[in-house]
């Protein structure tokens, strides 16, 4: 897993037009719900696949980045949330306590 920040539009929008995979985690840093599923994220990473990159959105300081993401694929805003983005598509969301690496894995794996 490759681990990125997501920290302008210009990678927001070279996720959408990239091909294959991508994951955008929008955590909130003071928030502990965040930070447990984030830990949980990490601690687990080997289960989800290498070529996918996975990129952190902090939401204190992008939550315009944050609001052009639920504009883009058309979810709501939430923190903590994970979507899987498949061919500039979202194919898959979760939130709060629904967001575990093991989730995520089977997600990506309906989506091969």
């Amino acid at each position: 897993m490759k681990n990125k920040p997501l920290e302008n539009e210009q990678q927001l929008q070279d996720i959408i037009n990239a091909k294959g995979i991508s994951i955008i985690f929008k955590h909130n840093t003071t928030c502990p719900i965040s930070k447990m599923t984030k830990t949980e994220l990490e601690e687990n990473a080997s289960i989800l696949p290498d070529e996918a990159p996975i990129y952190f959105l902090n939401l204190l300081r992008h939550r315009d980045i944050s609001d052009e993401i639920a504009s883009q694929f058309s979810v709501i805003h939430e923190s903590p949330q994970v979507l899987l983005i498949k061919d500039g598509e979202c194919v898959y969301d979760a939130s709060l306590y629904d967001i575990t690496a093991e989730e995520l894995a089977n997600a990506i794996q309906n989506t091969v």
